[in-house]
């Protein structure tokens, strides 16, 4: 082992000293440069998310939403985020649907800087509204969105987003009033006249209602299909509740979709329940020795809180002066009042209460003479 390395050894001695100088020198340089550390470089801060945009045409706006990427662990990127920046492209509607990042920044106008929040990622999808001018209104409009962080690097574009926007939308619906009937809350509105362009005859499918728990909330649409008329009963609210309404129209489409309208005013209302519960109904009454028994049907209202049961012996007396005979509410529909003599005929009528306090009409009277 030991005679193979001496022989090697002397073999690369004999080619070094044949070399000439200029091979000496490239190869010391080499080696020198190769031996060499250079200082370490920080890794180039990358935007890695991109998000997916949708949206559609609503009265005289493109509204836009996009869903913020989940902060999961390692990324570090997303901490740095400091604003969405909102593209737009106006095209004619036969322009290749077809197109390249690159193009499309060349193209393109930044219409809105977005701030970014770190709360904005709780909130999971955000929003922006672009304003149409339909004067001189480009057929299609093209939109994306990339993210920024805060050393300015971007990330990559969203997907595109395409829309024909329609001139020949209705204007918003107006005078949104609420009234609180016992069974429902009526809403009435006023309709629209023109479309938002200054356009007739107005374009207008049906409207659409919303219903929300505050006026800051997006709402509940309450109907399955448009309604046709300009009012709409809401059965499905609660007393003691707060809810917020507003309506939009509903039009036709550049392609035969449907397109709403803006929101009209927003009417808050609280409903209370001022409604009395209809009188005690299909009332007998049966005799018996020293008991006289009345029964009745159980009140329609779900709010009954229970009956009093009112007798006279001369059915002439105005009825607020008739004795109660039940100190508490009664929670049965039957009856039995065994404070009678017998011989004689006692009068009775009833009163039913809800759980807010209204109280029935007087029921019918009926009579009986105690055994």
């Amino acid at each position: 082992m030991l005679k193979h390395l001496i022989k090697n050894y002397f073999s690369a001695a004999k080619l070094f000293h044949k070399a000439t100088p200029a091979f000496i020198f490239f190869a010391l340089l080499i080696t020198i440069c190769c031996g060499k550390r250079k200082p370490p470089v920080p890794p180039v801060e990358r935007v890695g998310q991109r998000v997916e945009i949708s949206g559609f045409q609503r009265g005289s706006q493109v509204v836009l939403s996009w869903r913020m990427p989940a902060r999961n662990a390692g990324q570090s990127d997303l901490l740095n985020i400091s604003r969405a920046d909102i593209y737009r492209l106006a095209e004619p509607a036969n322009s290749a649907r077809v197109l390249s990042e690159d193009e499309f920044v060349s193209r393109s106008t930044l219409i809105a800087s977005l701030p970014i929040s770190p709360d904005d990622f709780a909130l999971q999808r955000l929003s922006y509204r672009d304003a149409l001018e339909f004067a001189g209104q480009a057929a299609r409009l093209r939109y994306a969105i990339r993210l920024v962080n805060a050393s300015g690097q971007k990330a990559a574009f969203s997907n595109f987003l395409l829309i024909e926007p329609a001139a020949a939308v209705s204007a918003n619906p107006s005078d949104l009033t609420a009234d609180v009937l016992e069974r429902e809350i009526k809403l009435s509105w006023t309709s629209p006249l023109v479309n938002i362009d200054g356009s007739q005859p107005v374009n207008i499918l049906g409207y659409n209602i919303y219903r929300a728990a505050s006026p800051a909330e997006t709402g509940k649409l309450l109907n399955k299909t448009p309604v046709n008329e300009s009012n709409f009963a809401d059965g499905s609210f609660e007393y003691g509740g707060e809810y917020s309404y507003f309506v939009r129209a509903v039009s036709v489409g550049r392609n035969g979709e449907p397109v709403e309208s803006g929101e009209s005013n927003i009417v808050t209302i609280k409903p209370k329940d001022v409604f009395a519960p209809s009188p005690p109904s299909a009332i007998t009454i049966a005799a018996a020795p020293n008991n006289i028994a009345i029964f009745f049907a159980v009140n329609p209202e779900k709010d009954i809180a229970g009956y009093r049961v009112y007798r006279s012996e001369n059915r002439n007396l105005p009825v607020n002066d008739w004795i109660s005979l039940t100190a508490d509410l009664l929670t049965t529909n039957t009856f039995q009042d065994s404070q009678i003599e017998s011989g004689k005929i006692y009068f009775y009528f009833l009163r039913a209460f809800d759980t807010n306090g209204n109280v029935s009409d007087p029921s019918v009277i009926v009579s009986e003479k105690a055994p």
